[in-house]
Protein backbone atom coordinates (compact mmCIF):
# COMPACT_ATOMS: atom_id res chain seq x y z
CA UNK A 1 0.00 0.00 0.00
CA UNK A 2 1.58 3.49 -0.95
CA UNK A 3 2.13 5.25 2.42
CA UNK A 4 -0.26 7.93 0.99
CA UNK A 5 -3.34 5.88 1.13
CA UNK A 6 -2.75 4.68 4.83
CA UNK A 7 -6.51 4.73 5.61
CA UNK A 8 -5.25 5.49 9.32
CA UNK A 9 -3.84 9.33 8.51
CA UNK A 10 -5.17 12.52 9.78
CA UNK A 11 -4.26 15.62 8.98
CA UNK A 12 -4.13 18.76 11.21
CA UNK A 13 -6.50 20.51 8.85
CA UNK A 14 -10.09 19.94 9.62
CA UNK A 15 -11.60 17.25 7.10
CA UNK A 16 -15.51 16.82 7.43
CA UNK A 17 -16.35 13.25 7.15
CA UNK A 18 -18.13 13.77 4.04
CA UNK A 19 -15.30 15.67 2.55
CA UNK A 20 -14.26 14.53 -1.29
CA UNK A 21 -11.01 15.44 -0.15
CA UNK A 22 -9.25 13.37 3.27
CA UNK A 23 -5.16 13.61 3.09
CA UNK A 24 -5.45 10.48 1.39
CA UNK A 25 -6.69 12.19 -1.59
CA UNK A 26 -4.13 15.01 -2.34
CA UNK A 27 -5.86 15.62 -5.89
CA UNK A 28 -4.11 18.44 -8.28
CA UNK A 29 -5.53 21.37 -9.58
CA UNK A 30 -5.08 24.97 -10.91
CA UNK A 31 -6.77 28.27 -8.57
CA UNK A 32 -6.44 31.74 -8.66
CA UNK A 33 -7.81 34.59 -6.47
CA UNK A 34 -8.20 38.03 -7.34
CA UNK A 35 -4.59 39.15 -5.88
CA UNK A 36 -2.70 35.66 -7.12
CA UNK A 37 -2.04 34.41 -10.81
CA UNK A 38 -3.32 30.94 -11.73
CA UNK A 39 -1.02 28.54 -9.63
CA UNK A 40 -0.22 25.12 -9.09
CA UNK A 41 -2.97 23.20 -6.03
CA UNK A 42 -3.63 20.53 -3.61
CA UNK A 43 -6.95 20.25 -1.50
CA UNK A 44 -7.80 18.96 1.95
CA UNK A 45 -10.92 19.54 3.36
CA UNK A 46 -12.16 23.26 2.72
CA UNK A 47 -8.24 24.66 2.22
CA UNK A 48 -6.92 24.47 -1.29
CA UNK A 49 -2.86 24.53 -0.68
CA UNK A 50 -0.95 26.30 -3.08
CA UNK A 51 2.18 24.59 -4.06
CA UNK A 52 4.02 27.39 -5.86
CA UNK A 53 4.03 28.93 -2.24
CA UNK A 54 5.51 25.53 -0.44
CA UNK A 55 7.96 25.57 -3.53
CA UNK A 56 9.16 29.02 -2.18
CA UNK A 57 8.85 28.69 1.63
CA UNK A 58 11.30 25.35 1.07
CA UNK A 59 9.08 22.82 1.59
CA UNK A 60 9.38 20.78 -1.61
CA UNK A 61 13.67 20.94 -1.79
CA UNK A 62 14.84 17.82 -2.82
CA UNK A 63 12.27 16.85 -4.89
CA UNK A 64 12.86 17.07 -9.24
CA UNK A 65 10.50 20.32 -9.65
CA UNK A 66 11.32 24.02 -9.98
CA UNK A 67 9.20 27.04 -8.82
CA UNK A 68 8.19 27.10 -12.60
CA UNK A 69 6.34 23.66 -12.51
CA UNK A 70 4.68 25.21 -9.56
CA UNK A 71 3.95 29.19 -10.64
CA UNK A 72 1.82 28.11 -14.47
CA UNK A 73 -1.78 28.25 -15.47
CA UNK A 74 -1.82 24.50 -16.02
CA UNK A 75 -0.51 21.26 -14.55
CA UNK A 76 1.18 20.05 -17.81
CA UNK A 77 4.88 20.98 -16.36
CA UNK A 78 4.48 19.35 -12.80
CA UNK A 79 2.99 16.02 -15.18
CA UNK A 80 6.42 16.04 -17.70
CA UNK A 81 8.20 15.22 -14.38
CA UNK A 82 6.56 12.23 -15.04
CA UNK A 83 5.18 9.57 -12.77
CA UNK A 84 8.13 8.79 -10.29
CA UNK A 85 7.71 12.68 -9.63
CA UNK A 86 4.23 13.11 -8.72
CA UNK A 87 4.24 10.19 -6.92
CA UNK A 88 7.18 11.72 -4.47
CA UNK A 89 5.59 14.77 -4.64
CA UNK A 90 1.91 13.63 -3.37
CA UNK A 91 3.66 11.60 -0.93
CA UNK A 92 5.67 14.23 0.61
CA UNK A 93 2.19 16.08 0.46
CA UNK A 94 1.01 13.36 2.70
CA UNK A 95 3.31 13.87 5.11
CA UNK A 96 3.82 17.73 5.48
CA UNK A 97 -0.07 17.73 6.06
CA UNK A 98 -0.26 14.61 8.66
CA UNK A 99 -1.49 15.51 12.44
CA UNK A 100 1.42 14.28 13.90
CA UNK A 101 3.81 16.89 11.98
CA UNK A 102 4.57 20.36 12.68
CA UNK A 103 6.91 21.17 10.02
CA UNK A 104 4.52 23.92 8.00
CA UNK A 105 1.86 23.28 11.07
CA UNK A 106 4.10 25.38 13.52
CA UNK A 107 4.78 28.25 11.52
CA UNK A 108 1.78 30.28 11.35
CA UNK A 109 2.31 33.08 8.86
CA UNK A 110 3.74 30.21 6.24
CA UNK A 111 0.53 28.51 7.05
CA UNK A 112 -1.33 31.98 6.39
CA UNK A 113 0.67 32.11 2.62
CA UNK A 114 -0.09 28.49 2.13
CA UNK A 115 -3.44 27.62 2.92
CA UNK A 116 -7.33 29.24 0.90
CA UNK A 117 -10.19 28.49 1.63
CA UNK A 118 -11.60 27.01 -1.49
CA UNK A 119 -15.37 28.85 -1.05
CA UNK A 120 -13.25 31.51 -2.10
CA UNK A 121 -11.04 30.61 -4.57
CA UNK A 122 -11.60 30.30 -8.62
CA UNK A 123 -10.77 27.10 -9.88
CA UNK A 124 -9.05 27.06 -13.76
CA UNK A 125 -9.36 24.36 -16.42
CA UNK A 126 -6.76 22.35 -14.64
CA UNK A 127 -4.83 20.58 -17.74
CA UNK A 128 -4.07 22.00 -21.69
CA UNK A 129 -5.29 19.74 -23.53
CA UNK A 130 -3.47 18.62 -26.34
CA UNK A 131 -5.53 15.39 -27.77
CA UNK A 132 -8.83 14.33 -26.73
CA UNK A 133 -10.62 11.02 -27.68
CA UNK A 134 -14.09 9.73 -26.57
CA UNK A 135 -14.72 5.92 -25.99
CA UNK A 136 -17.90 3.94 -26.21
CA UNK A 137 -16.98 1.70 -23.57
CA UNK A 138 -20.36 1.04 -21.60
CA UNK A 139 -22.01 -2.11 -22.49
CA UNK A 140 -25.46 -0.98 -20.74
CA UNK A 141 -25.65 2.48 -22.72
CA UNK A 142 -24.25 1.25 -26.26
CA UNK A 143 -27.02 -1.44 -26.12
CA UNK A 144 -29.35 1.30 -24.78
CA UNK A 145 -28.45 3.35 -28.05
CA UNK A 146 -28.43 0.49 -30.38
CA UNK A 147 -32.13 -0.64 -28.95
CA UNK A 148 -33.79 2.46 -29.84
CA UNK A 149 -32.10 3.46 -33.08
CA UNK A 150 -31.53 -0.03 -34.98
CA UNK A 151 -33.07 -3.67 -33.83
CA UNK A 152 -33.10 -4.87 -29.96
CA UNK A 153 -31.97 -8.34 -31.29
CA UNK A 154 -28.69 -6.72 -32.87
CA UNK A 155 -28.15 -3.58 -30.40
CA UNK A 156 -24.43 -3.69 -30.36
CA UNK A 157 -22.66 -3.36 -33.66
CA UNK A 158 -20.37 -6.20 -35.19
CA UNK A 159 -17.10 -4.73 -33.35
CA UNK A 160 -18.33 -3.33 -30.43
CA UNK A 161 -17.28 -6.76 -28.19
CA UNK A 162 -13.78 -6.51 -29.94
CA UNK A 163 -12.25 -3.62 -29.53
CA UNK A 164 -12.68 0.00 -27.74
CA UNK A 165 -14.70 1.56 -29.66
CA UNK A 166 -13.46 5.88 -30.04
CA UNK A 167 -13.68 8.43 -32.00
CA UNK A 168 -10.88 12.06 -31.86
CA UNK A 169 -12.75 14.71 -30.30
CA UNK A 170 -12.03 18.66 -30.16
CA UNK A 171 -9.83 19.68 -27.28
CA UNK A 172 -10.52 23.34 -27.54
CA UNK A 173 -13.57 22.76 -26.23
CA UNK A 174 -13.11 21.52 -23.14
CA UNK A 175 -14.14 24.00 -20.33
CA UNK A 176 -14.21 23.56 -16.49
CA UNK A 177 -16.79 23.86 -14.20
CA UNK A 178 -18.84 26.69 -13.48
CA UNK A 179 -18.19 27.96 -17.19
CA UNK A 180 -21.67 28.63 -18.71
CA UNK A 181 -22.34 27.30 -22.30
CA UNK A 182 -24.62 27.80 -25.30
CA UNK A 183 -27.32 25.91 -27.07
CA UNK A 184 -25.69 24.53 -29.98
CA UNK A 185 -26.91 25.57 -33.45
CA UNK A 186 -26.59 23.65 -36.44
CA UNK A 187 -28.61 21.02 -39.38
CA UNK A 188 -31.18 18.80 -38.09
CA UNK A 189 -33.81 16.82 -40.20
CA UNK A 190 -36.80 16.44 -37.87
CA UNK A 191 -38.97 15.16 -41.07
CA UNK A 192 -37.43 12.00 -42.79
CA UNK A 193 -39.20 12.98 -45.91
CA UNK A 194 -38.26 16.51 -46.39
CA UNK A 195 -35.42 18.38 -46.28
CA UNK A 196 -32.49 19.46 -43.13
CA UNK A 197 -33.85 22.35 -41.32
CA UNK A 198 -31.34 24.78 -39.44
CA UNK A 199 -31.47 26.01 -35.84
CA UNK A 200 -30.45 25.67 -32.35
CA UNK A 201 -30.41 22.28 -30.94
CA UNK A 202 -34.06 21.03 -30.04
CA UNK A 203 -32.34 17.92 -28.76
CA UNK A 204 -29.65 18.95 -25.59
CA UNK A 205 -28.60 16.07 -23.59
CA UNK A 206 -25.64 15.72 -20.91
CA UNK A 207 -23.38 12.71 -21.07
CA UNK A 208 -22.03 10.93 -17.34
CA UNK A 209 -18.60 10.10 -18.53
CA UNK A 210 -14.75 9.96 -16.69
CA UNK A 211 -11.91 11.34 -18.08
CA UNK A 212 -8.31 10.37 -17.69
CA UNK A 213 -5.13 12.35 -18.49
CA UNK A 214 -1.78 10.94 -19.34
CA UNK A 215 1.71 11.64 -18.69
CA UNK A 216 4.16 11.61 -22.11
CA UNK A 217 3.76 8.25 -23.91
CA UNK A 218 6.37 6.63 -26.53
CA UNK A 219 7.39 8.81 -29.61
CA UNK A 220 5.48 8.13 -32.58
CA UNK A 221 5.42 4.28 -33.90
CA UNK A 222 5.66 2.59 -30.65
CA UNK A 223 2.74 1.11 -28.96
CA UNK A 224 1.89 0.75 -25.01
CA UNK A 225 1.09 -2.31 -24.03
CA UNK A 226 -1.58 -2.99 -21.31
CA UNK A 227 0.86 -3.66 -18.65
CA UNK A 228 2.12 -0.44 -18.97
CA UNK A 229 -0.67 1.61 -19.68
CA UNK A 230 -0.87 2.44 -15.67
CA UNK A 231 2.81 4.34 -15.90
CA UNK A 232 1.41 6.28 -18.55
CA UNK A 233 -1.67 7.35 -16.90
CA UNK A 234 -1.55 10.70 -14.67
CA UNK A 235 -5.00 10.62 -13.08
CA UNK A 236 -8.70 10.96 -13.47
CA UNK A 237 -12.02 14.00 -13.65
CA UNK A 238 -15.54 13.61 -14.81
CA UNK A 239 -16.76 15.14 -17.61
CA UNK A 240 -20.01 16.17 -18.86
CA UNK A 241 -19.65 15.49 -22.62
CA UNK A 242 -22.29 17.76 -24.11
CA UNK A 243 -24.46 15.91 -26.91
CA UNK A 244 -26.49 17.99 -29.85
CA UNK A 245 -28.73 14.61 -30.23
CA UNK A 246 -30.56 15.77 -33.19
CA UNK A 247 -27.74 17.38 -35.35
CA UNK A 248 -25.31 14.17 -34.43
CA UNK A 249 -28.41 11.82 -35.89
CA UNK A 250 -28.21 13.77 -39.04
CA UNK A 251 -24.66 14.47 -39.43
CA UNK A 252 -23.03 11.01 -38.07
CA UNK A 253 -23.16 8.64 -41.02
CA UNK A 254 -20.83 8.13 -42.42
CA UNK A 255 -17.49 9.93 -40.31
CA UNK A 256 -19.32 10.26 -36.67
CA UNK A 257 -19.54 12.58 -34.25
CA UNK A 258 -18.57 16.10 -35.30
CA UNK A 259 -20.80 19.25 -34.38
CA UNK A 260 -22.95 17.94 -32.46
CA UNK A 261 -19.99 16.68 -29.53
CA UNK A 262 -17.68 19.49 -30.57
CA UNK A 263 -19.33 22.54 -29.06
CA UNK A 264 -18.53 21.96 -25.06
CA UNK A 265 -17.40 18.77 -23.09
CA UNK A 266 -17.31 19.89 -18.78
CA UNK A 267 -15.15 19.16 -16.43
CA UNK A 268 -14.52 18.41 -13.12
CA UNK A 269 -11.56 20.82 -11.85
CA UNK A 270 -9.47 18.08 -9.80
CA UNK A 271 -7.36 15.27 -11.16
CA UNK A 272 -7.48 12.65 -8.50
CA UNK A 273 -4.10 10.36 -9.10
CA UNK A 274 -4.65 7.04 -10.21
CA UNK A 275 -2.44 5.96 -6.73
CA UNK A 276 -5.12 7.68 -4.72
CA UNK A 277 -8.06 5.41 -6.57
CA UNK A 278 -6.07 2.29 -6.31
CA UNK A 279 -7.55 1.37 -3.54
CA UNK A 280 -10.90 1.20 -5.19
CA UNK A 281 -9.54 -1.12 -7.88
CA UNK A 282 -12.32 -4.37 -8.77
CA UNK A 283 -11.98 -6.71 -10.71
CA UNK A 284 -13.84 -6.15 -14.79
CA UNK A 285 -16.98 -7.93 -16.33
CA UNK A 286 -16.32 -11.07 -17.97
CA UNK A 287 -15.16 -10.40 -21.54
CA UNK A 288 -16.63 -12.75 -24.39
CA UNK A 289 -15.56 -13.30 -26.55
CA UNK A 290 -11.97 -13.09 -25.77
CA UNK A 291 -10.01 -10.46 -26.89
CA UNK A 292 -7.12 -10.64 -28.83
CA UNK A 293 -3.93 -10.68 -26.99
CA UNK A 294 -3.15 -6.73 -27.23
CA UNK A 295 -6.32 -6.27 -24.72
CA UNK A 296 -5.54 -9.02 -22.58
CA UNK A 297 -4.54 -7.56 -18.73
CA UNK A 298 -3.59 -8.75 -15.98
CA UNK A 299 -5.02 -6.99 -12.54
CA UNK A 300 -7.76 -4.96 -10.99
CA UNK A 301 -8.38 -1.69 -13.58
CA UNK A 302 -12.12 -1.56 -13.47
CA UNK A 303 -12.82 1.00 -10.39
CA UNK A 304 -15.32 1.49 -7.93
CA UNK A 305 -16.72 5.44 -8.23
CA UNK A 306 -20.33 5.89 -7.59
CA UNK A 307 -21.32 8.91 -9.63
CA UNK A 308 -24.56 11.17 -9.79
CA UNK A 309 -26.23 13.71 -12.10
CA UNK A 310 -28.59 16.50 -10.91
CA UNK A 311 -30.44 19.10 -13.02
CA UNK A 312 -31.29 22.65 -11.32
CA UNK A 313 -34.16 24.35 -13.30
CA UNK A 314 -33.70 28.13 -12.82
CA UNK A 315 -34.77 29.47 -9.89
CA UNK A 316 -35.32 25.86 -8.45
CA UNK A 317 -34.24 22.77 -6.50
CA UNK A 318 -31.73 20.52 -7.70
CA UNK A 319 -33.33 16.91 -8.31
CA UNK A 320 -30.93 14.07 -9.33
CA UNK A 321 -31.78 12.23 -12.03
CA UNK A 322 -29.00 9.69 -12.21
CA UNK A 323 -27.10 6.87 -9.99
CA UNK A 324 -24.47 5.30 -11.94
CA UNK A 325 -21.35 3.80 -11.39
CA UNK A 326 -18.04 3.58 -13.05
CA UNK A 327 -18.08 0.09 -12.36
CA UNK A 328 -20.10 -0.50 -15.22
CA UNK A 329 -17.43 -0.09 -17.90
CA UNK A 330 -16.99 -2.97 -20.41
CA UNK A 331 -13.38 -1.66 -21.26
CA UNK A 332 -11.24 -0.50 -18.99
CA UNK A 333 -8.38 2.59 -18.91
CA UNK A 334 -5.49 -0.19 -19.82
CA UNK A 335 -7.43 -1.15 -22.89
CA UNK A 336 -8.39 1.67 -23.91
CA UNK A 337 -4.56 3.26 -24.27
CA UNK A 338 -3.26 0.10 -25.48
CA UNK A 339 -5.56 0.09 -28.28
CA UNK A 340 -5.03 3.76 -29.06
CA UNK A 341 -1.59 3.53 -29.19
CA UNK A 342 -1.59 -0.11 -31.19
CA UNK A 343 -1.00 1.34 -34.39
CA UNK A 344 2.02 3.62 -33.22
CA UNK A 345 -0.35 6.48 -32.24
CA UNK A 346 2.17 9.16 -30.21
CA UNK A 347 0.38 9.68 -26.84
CA UNK A 348 1.39 13.29 -25.80
CA UNK A 349 1.46 14.90 -21.80
CA UNK A 350 -1.64 16.30 -21.31
CA UNK A 351 -3.97 14.11 -23.53
CA UNK A 352 -7.47 13.71 -22.11
CA UNK A 353 -9.52 10.35 -22.64
CA UNK A 354 -13.19 9.89 -22.14
CA UNK A 355 -14.64 6.44 -21.08
CA UNK A 356 -18.17 7.41 -23.46
CA UNK A 357 -20.91 7.65 -21.48
CA UNK A 358 -21.66 5.13 -18.44
CA UNK A 359 -24.83 3.26 -17.96
CA UNK A 360 -25.97 0.45 -15.05
CA UNK A 361 -28.53 -1.82 -15.54
CA UNK A 362 -31.61 -0.02 -14.20
CA UNK A 363 -33.44 3.19 -15.46
CA UNK A 364 -31.94 5.34 -12.97
CA UNK A 365 -28.32 4.43 -13.37
CA UNK A 366 -28.65 5.49 -17.29
CA UNK A 367 -26.00 8.14 -18.13
CA UNK A 368 -27.95 10.66 -20.71
CA UNK A 369 -31.25 12.05 -21.32
CA UNK A 370 -32.08 10.01 -24.58
CA UNK A 371 -31.86 6.85 -22.44
CA UNK A 372 -33.37 8.17 -19.07
CA UNK A 373 -37.02 9.68 -21.26
CA UNK A 374 -35.94 6.88 -23.25
CA UNK A 375 -35.59 9.23 -26.53
CA UNK A 376 -38.48 11.54 -25.19
CA UNK A 377 -41.04 9.03 -24.72
CA UNK A 378 -40.60 8.89 -21.01
CA UNK A 379 -40.47 12.35 -19.69
CA UNK A 380 -38.18 12.78 -16.35
CA UNK A 381 -40.21 14.53 -13.73
CA UNK A 382 -38.41 17.52 -11.49
CA UNK A 383 -39.07 18.50 -7.75
CA UNK A 384 -40.44 21.93 -9.19
CA UNK A 385 -42.79 19.68 -11.08
CA UNK A 386 -41.73 20.25 -14.50
CA UNK A 387 -40.59 17.44 -16.88
CA UNK A 388 -37.44 17.33 -19.21
CA UNK A 389 -37.25 14.88 -22.08
CA UNK A 390 -34.30 16.93 -22.70
CA UNK A 391 -32.55 19.74 -21.82
CA UNK A 392 -33.96 23.61 -21.32
CA UNK A 393 -32.00 26.68 -21.84
CA UNK A 394 -31.48 28.34 -18.32
CA UNK A 395 -31.22 24.46 -16.67
CA UNK A 396 -27.93 23.67 -14.71
CA UNK A 397 -26.18 20.30 -15.02
CA UNK A 398 -24.00 18.99 -11.86
CA UNK A 399 -22.49 15.73 -11.56
CA UNK A 400 -20.57 14.31 -8.84
CA UNK A 401 -18.31 11.43 -8.04
CA UNK A 402 -16.84 9.67 -4.81
CA UNK A 403 -15.57 6.14 -4.15
CA UNK A 404 -15.63 4.64 -0.41
CA UNK A 405 -13.86 2.16 1.71
CA UNK A 406 -12.51 1.18 4.78
CA UNK A 407 -14.07 4.62 6.07
CA UNK A 408 -11.92 6.83 3.32
CA UNK A 409 -13.83 8.76 1.24
CA UNK A 410 -12.06 10.17 -2.58
CA UNK A 411 -13.78 12.46 -4.67
CA UNK A 412 -13.48 14.49 -7.59
CA UNK A 413 -15.36 17.85 -6.59
CA UNK A 414 -18.30 19.13 -8.61
CA UNK A 415 -18.80 19.71 -12.21
CA UNK A 416 -21.81 22.15 -12.73
CA UNK A 417 -22.54 24.18 -16.25
CA UNK A 418 -25.28 26.32 -16.64
CA UNK A 419 -27.24 26.61 -20.29
CA UNK A 420 -27.66 29.57 -21.82
CA UNK A 421 -29.94 30.30 -24.92
CA UNK A 422 -28.45 29.65 -28.45
CA UNK A 423 -27.48 32.97 -30.22
CA UNK A 424 -30.15 34.39 -32.12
Amino acid sequence: MNKANDPSLKSWIEVKKDSDFPIQNIPFGIFKTANLSPRVSTRIGDQVIDLNALFILGYLDNLPFKQGDFDTDTLNRMMKKGKTAVSDLRNRLSKLFQSDQNDLSGNAHHVEQVLFDAHKVEMCMPVEVGDYTDFYSSRQHATNVGTMFRDPDNALLPNWLHIPVGYHGRSSSIIPTGQTIKRPKGQQKPNEDEGPVFGPCKLLDFELEMAFVTFDGKPLGESISTKEAKDYIFGMCIMNDWSARDIQKWEYVPLGPFLAKSFASSVSPWIVTMEALEPFSIEGPEQDPEVLPYLNYEGKHHYDIDLEVGIIPENGEETTVCNSNYRYMYWNMVQQLAHHSVNGCNIRCGDMMASGTISGPERESFGSMLELSWKGTNPVKLKDGSERKFLQDKDTVVMRGHCEKNGVRIGFGEVETKILPADS
